[in-house]
């Protein structure tokens, strides 16, 4: 768990929660308990990487103290996104940009083929097995991602997506805005099952 967040109490499978709860006031937990910063940062890259960690730490979060069978629960029909979709999607979205487009690595693609292109969603289903493993290859993708921009000379440094360069600062801005976009999805998702809301 995240910044000494306790569990909270989930409803049956099924059920909807009676109330919206929140960690304090607007927020999703304390001010003290809440390991993302409050901006402040200095510089271009600084201010691309910290506000991407943040994002990073809002996805974890809004997971924090969910079973197997929470992590997996479906929006409403006829989406397939859960949590835990999230959380597959973005492993490979990690991957899809710092190990193939800015590191030129060719791999397959976590949870997703030719014939099931929408797996990382498809395969969310309620097993301890199945959450350990999205979140085991969601941290490692982020702390190669991380690598990468930490060993990069500079920001201009490019890779090839569509046949066309790439900047990381382009890749970095891409990726906060991908993980704000699914942090929305993340906020309903997590009001559903439990009621907890917050920034």
């Amino acid at each position: 768990m995240l910044g000494g967040m306790t569990d909270t109490t989930l409803p049956q499978s099924g059920d909807s929660p009676s109330e919206r709860t929140f960690g304090w006031w607007d927020m999703f937990v304390h001010p003290d308990d809440d390991p993302r910063s409050d901006g402040g940062f200095v510089g271009e890259r600084d201010t691309l990487v910290g506000y991407l960690r943040d994002q990073r730490l809002t996805l974890e979060m809004k997971c924090a103290g969910l079973d197997a069978e929470a992590m997996a629960r479906r929006s409403v029909e006829p989406s397939n996104m859960s949590l835990l979709g999230l959380v597959r999607h973005l492993a490979g979205v990690e991957q899809a940009w710092f190990r193939q487009v800015l590191d030129g690595q060719e791999v397959s693609r976590h949870y997703r083929c030719d014939g099931d292109p929408n797996g990382d969603f498809n395969g969310a289903v309620p097993d301890p097995e199945v959450v350990a493993d999205a979140w085991d290859t969601w941290r490692s993708e982020v702390a190669f991602a991380e690598r990468f921009v930490d060993e990069a000379r500079d920001l201009d440094i490019t890779g090839t997506h569509d046949d066309e360069p790439i900047a990381l600062r382009e890749v970095l801005v891409h990726m906060i805005e991908e993980y704000a976009r699914h942090n929305g999805h993340a906020d309903f998702l997590r009001e559903r099952i439990d009621g907890r809301v917050g920034q």
